[in-house]
């Protein structure tokens, strides 16, 4: 990593526009260091379960800023439907309910269109964390993508995972989590309930991306914490058989949110990682 590299630069964002996607509305937000080429590909950040735009700006640090300034590259940030600023899904909890395929969905239908409109040609570097990780798993097994950094991701259910899904289920309902998660999200409810309820729905139980995974080609970057309170290390075992040529980095004293968690570390291993990427 460049030396004294900071993890909040002093160049301000621009503030999130609203990028039409197959009818909806998608907040998105441009990160564009001054010394970026475009001749690098471009760095697309994927947000977790319960993120947005806004949420990975945490303690006062906005690491995905961090990592872009670090790599010279420009990145972009959006929030899901339903999520941060997007447009709400009706009836999320009825008609709108997300069914075991959503992230393939999103991955294979939404992401290429909204690349497509942000004017995004070239093969992107994707970063995802959980639910975002995902996702990106998925889109680079279709799609011709410059890298994929996984940060905490699923690719099979683990008893761990939706025990600690039950437990914010709890913690929004009869704790502070709905009031912390509102100061993110434009329609709170629209974002927790699409997420918990999915995950929580007995047909999840078969989620398993293994077989997709196995048709990634692009390098590949693995991500967790030691301590991550929604996944085990059997996540990354998991797709390093499907991609041998995957690397990992297992992070001490963190838990589900690496860039929160070990900002500093992950950064470096970031950093050297797409200094390898063609």
């Amino acid at each position: 990593m460049p030396p004294n590299t900071p993890l909040t630069p002093n160049t301000p964002l621009p503030a999130p526009q609203r990028v039409p996607v197959h009818g909806v509305a998608l907040e998105v937000q441009a990160i564009a260091p001054p010394h970026a080429t475009r001749a690098r590909a471009p760095m697309v950040f994927l947000h977790e379960g319960l993120g947005s735009v806004g949420l990975w700006r945490q303690r006062g640090q906005h690491w995905p800023q961090a990592l872009c300034h670090a790599s010279g590259r420009v990145g972009w940030l959006y929030s899901r439907q339903g999520y941060g600023g997007s447009d709400p899904i009706p009836d999320v909890r009825g008609t709108g309910r997300h069914g075991p395929d959503y992230m393939h969905r999103h991955a294979w239908t939404v992401l290429p269109a909204l690349l497509q409109a942000l004017g995004i040609q070239q093969p992107p570097l994707l970063v995802g964390h959980s639910d975002g990780a995902t996702i990106a798993l998925l889109y680079a097994a279709r799609h011709p993508v410059a890298g994929v950094v996984a940060l905490a991701p699923h690719v099979f259910v683990e008893d761990v995972a939706l025990g600690a899904i039950a437990a914010a289920r709890d913690a929004y309902l009869h704790g502070d989590l709905r009031a912390r998660l509102a100061r993110h999200h434009a329609d709170v409810d629209n974002a927790f309930w699409q997420w918990n309820d999915v995950w929580l729905s007995p047909a999840f139980r078969t989620f398993d991306i293994r077989a997709e995974c196995a048709r990634i080609r692009a390098p590949l970057l693995l991500v967790q914490g030691e301590q991550d309170e929604y996944g085990t290390l059997a996540q990354l075992d998991a797709i390093a058989m499907q991609v041998p040529h995957a690397q990992r980095c297992v992070l001490p004293d963190c838990g589900h949110s690496p860039h929160r968690d070990q900002p500093e570390a992950l950064l470096a291993a970031c950093v050297d990682f797409i200094a390898t990427v063609p």
